[in-house]
C-alpha cells in the first residue's frame, strides 16, 4: 500500500531576491500599503476595490484571518533598495492534503509596475512552492477582460485551463466576472523556472 504524502507544511516565511523581499504580512504594513495602494487603477479588476485606509486595514485583517485558518499566506512586497512597501501578494486557497495552492491577490505600486519586481516576486513564490513546499500544482486566475494580466500569466509559462463563468460579482457595478484559470504543475516547473530566470537576466524582468 502506498503511504499518503504528509500535508504540505505551508508556514509564514520571508523570501528574498535581488530587487524585492516578500515578508509575512502584518498589521504593521498597513500604513505602507496605504501610501502606495489607494490608486483606483490598481483595483480596476479586483472584485472589492480598496479606496480608503479603513478598507486597506480590513483587507489586511481578512488576509491574516485566512492565514490563521491555514487557507492563505499573505506577503508584503518590499523594495530592497529603499526598504519601502510597494505592494502585496499571497498564497491562497491552500490545499495541504493535495499539495495545491494559488498565487494571486497581487498588486504593485504604479512606480514598480513593468519592472522586475513582479517577475522576481513570482519566481520567489513559485520556487518556494515547488522546491520547499513540494507543491503538485500552482494555480493563477484573472478577470477574463484583463488582457494585460492574461498576457503576463502566459509569459510566465502557465497553461490556460478554462473559464469559470459568472464567477464573481465586481464591486459596486455588479458586473458578473468570468475568471480565467491557469496552472503550473510540478513536471513543468523546471522549464518555467528557466524561462523566468532568463527573463530577469535578459530584460530586467518586466512582463
Amino acid at each position: 500500500m502506498t503511504t499518503p504524502p504528509s500535508p504540505m507544511p505551508a508556514q509564514p516565511v520571508t523570501l528574498s531576491g535581488n530587487a524585492v523581499r516578500l515578508e509575512p504580512l502584518t498589521i504593521d504594513h498597513i500604513a505602507g500599503l496605504v501610501r502606495v495602494g489607494l490608486e483606483p487603477a490598481l483595483w480596476r479588476w479586483i472584485p472589492v476595490p480598496i479606496t480608503t485606509e479603513d478598507e486597506m486595514r480590513a483587507y489586511v485583517l481578512t488576509a491574516l484571518e485566512e492565514q490563521q485558518r491555514g487557507a492563505s499566506l499573505p506577503f508584503a512586497i518590499v523594495d530592497r533598495q529603499s526598504g519601502t512597501v510597494i505592494g502585496s501578494t499571497r498564497y491562497g486557497n491552500i490545499e495541504r492534503t493535495h499539495h495545491r495552492l494559488e498565487i494571486g491577490w497581487t498588486w504593485l505600486a504604479p512606480s514598480h509596475q513593468r519592472t522586475k519586481a513582479n517577475t522576481e516576486a513570482k519566481l520567489l513564490l513559485l520556487t518556494h512552492a515547488f522546491e520547499t513546499l513540494h507543491a503538485n500544482r500552482v494555480e493563477l486566475k484573472t478577470d477574463s477582460l484583463n488582457e494585460q494580466s492574461r498576457t503576463a500569466i502566459r509569459r510566465i509559462g502557465a497553461l490556460e485551463e478554462g473559464i469559470f463563468r459568472n464567477h464573481m460579482i465586481v464591486g459596486q457595478s455588479g458586473r458578473l466576472r468570468h475568471s480565467v484559470y491557469y496552472s503550473i504543475i510540478k513536471s513543468e516547473w523546471p522549464a518555467v523556472k528557466s524561462r523566468l530566470t532568463e527573463r530577469l537576466a535578459r530584460t530586467g524582468g518586466a512582463v
